[in-house]
């Protein structure tokens, strides 16, 4: 395997690409006119304290996937990490996994799709699922003990149709950008290093588009979707004192593969779609209200006395006062994966080429149990997007705190024990 050679130039994907001068200057990709001109183009940071992608502001384009370990070594889930953690430092920076080596005649250490394009502010987010800790009943990696407790297997919600091949995985990563190429080149290279040691077992793309002169992006639905974040993010987000040692400053994230079906929603009326998702479409405002951020009033009423915010719609069962204060921090992606054979699990019971389209979810918190668990366990008995709504794909990961120069992501966990 050819691995990152820390003694070697690093060049630029910019740098490698002026340099070498049988190559062909790739344009920027998927950026407005400004970005693209820019003379730095924005990076995120990379080491700190905490992972980034969680509360950096939304990019435009993700690709999630996830992994499953093949080695019975510990030793060697450590060495990717390291592998990992190190390639990401560079990759968000914009310059390539691993440096280019003069010999031509082995595999270089990057791909190679990203020369010439600008970091696109790329952020990367690992996280460790059940199955690293203990996977079959066995503990394979003595780490069984360290797995803590708020990572649990998600029940069985009403309504699931999880598809095993886009559910679960032992590791996962999340690459965001501004560029879809450059977040999938980012994942790619990851992918690459974990020959031997970890074999993809889904994956994921997605896209968020703001509207010119609005805060919030639409999804798929035509709704904006977002507007409603928790008014203190850390204590939400957050593992404290309550988590082990090794996870204080990290996050859990829930993800959801949301097949939407848009065809039987697109022939809904407005008005129902609005009571539906207890907002209103166009504005963004929840029932009864004008603006986009005016305050969900749940005790409203119109004026046959009937509450104005339906009793099944989508905001009110989400909402924290009706699942005793839980919330959770948003940060989810449309996604469209063409059309595939469907059959509807409502009336008119349409089967066909539908579009295999809809919400990749993603949710931080700091417990799932009194988190994402305890508002969808509601939502899903009653809220009425669920005759549009099907969870296909699912996963639970720990997402480890941030790492400085020198250290690897999650390392606190393999030097515990």
């Amino acid at each position: 395997m050819t691995g990152p050679k820390d003694k070697l130039p690093r060049p630029s994907r910019r740098g490698f690409l002026t340099a070498a001068g049988s190559l062909v200057a790739v344009g920027s990709v998927g950026l407005g006119a400004e970005a693209a001109t820019a003379p730095k183009p924005a990076t995120e940071p990379f080491w700190g304290a905490r992972q980034g992608g969680i509360l950096t502001p939304t990019q435009s384009s993700t690709y999630f996937a996830t992994f499953d370990l093949v080695t019975s070594k510990r030793a060697d889930v450590a060495k990717l990490l390291r592998l990992w953690t190190e390639a990401a430092a560079r990759l968000t920076q914009g310059q390539p996994a691993a440096a280019f080596g003069a010999d031509q005649s082995v595999p270089a250490g990057d791909s190679g799709e990203g020369i010439g394009l600008p970091p696109a502010r790329l952020t990367i987010t690992f996280g460790f699922g059940a199955g690293l800790f203990i996977k079959d009943g066995q503990d394979r990696y003595g780490l069984a003990a360290q797995r803590p407790d708020a990572l649990v297997d998600l029940p069985r919600f009403n309504g699931d149709q999880l598809v095993p091949a886009r559910t679960g995985g032992d590791l996962s990563i999340q690459a965001c950008a501004d560029d879809p190429q450059v977040a999938f080149h980012a994942v790619r290279q990851l992918s690459a290093m974990a020959y031997d040691i970890a074999e993809t077992r889904w994956v994921q793309s997605g896209f968020s588009s703001q509207p010119v002169g609005e805060k919030t992006p639409r999804n798929l639905m035509g709704f904006k979707d977002g507007t409603r974040q928790p008014d203190k993010i850390d204590p939400v987000v957050w593992v404290g004192a309550e988590g082990p040692d090794w996870l204080r400053g990290g996050s859990y994230m829930v993800v959801r593969r949301i097949r939407i079906s848009l065809e039987h929603w697109d022939r809904m009326n407005v008005d129902f779609q609005e009571k539906t998702i207890g907002r209103h479409k166009y504005s963004g405002a929840p029932l009864g209200k004008k603006a986009e951020f005016d305050e969900v009033d749940l005790d409203a009423v119109d004026a046959d006395g009937n509450p104005a915010m339906p009793e099944n719609s989508h905001v009110r069962l989400s909402h924290s006062s009706s699942n005793d204060g839980a919330q959770i921090y948003r940060r989810g992606y449309s996604y469209n994966d063409g059309v595939a054979f469907t059959a509807e699990r409502w009336p008119p019971w349409k089967q066909g080429m539908l579009y295999d389209a809809g919400l990749l979810f993603v949710a931080y918190q700091r417990d799932p149990r009194t988190g994402f668990i305890k508002i969808f366990g509601n939502s899903s008995k009653f809220d009425m997007m669920n005759q549009f709504a099907t969870h296909v794909g699912s996963g639970l990961f720990v997402c480890p705190p941030g790492a400085k120069p020198g250290d690897y992501i999650g390392q606190a966990l393999f030097e515990t024990v």
